[in-house]
């Protein structure tokens, strides 16, 4: 990933496209700073996973900087904060639909014979094992609950279980 974006911004700075540019040092930047603070504590460096962690991050913190310059009529800074996580966004994992993350709930639910809502925390830590990076984990943690809230063994995010029996 590290080459990708280092790719990335060699092509930017060939095209002149100097809001790319600054985006994408700012990734190289927090990731060496990240990898200097995982040397310091004995560590090799940062993986793949850490990688992308930094970069949800960073899409996160321009989600609510672009809230803040919206709610403040500063709309030309908010529509930058976008674009900056548009670049950002290229480099992470294809994110699943609301399909794919509501099917793949129902298959961890049913797979780890999840009973009720205390569960929930189970669920959400083999999802996030698995899909790390791929998914929304707050809304899949909203599709776990609707399937384990009706009376623990409803498995189905509409009851459509429950609708069939009777």
């Amino acid at each position: 990933m590290r080459e990708r974006i280092s790719t990335a911004l060699k092509l930017a700075q060939d095209e002149g496209d100097k809001r790319r540019c600054a985006t994408l040092r700012l990734v190289q930047t927090a990731v060496k700073d990240r990898e200097t603070a995982a040397r310091e504590h004995g560590k090799d460096g940062v993986d793949e996973n850490e990688v992308i962690e930094i970069l949800q991050k960073m899409i996160s913190q321009r989600e609510t900087s672009a809230n803040e310059f919206e709610a403040g009529g500063q709309l030309d800074l908010a529509e930058q904060e976008r674009n900056e996580q548009e670049i950002i966004r290229e480099f992470l994992p294809v994110q699943l639909s609301d399909e794919e993350t509501k099917a793949l709930c129902e298959a961890t639910v049913k797979e780890i014979d999840a009973q009720g809502l205390r569960d929930i925390g189970r669920c959400m830590s083999e999802l996030k094992s698995r899909y790390k990076g791929q998914m929304d984990f707050v809304q899949a943690s909203c599709f776990v609950k609707d399937m384990l809230r009706a009376d623990g063994n409803d498995h189905t995010p509409n009851g459509a279980d429950d609708i069939a029996q009777n």
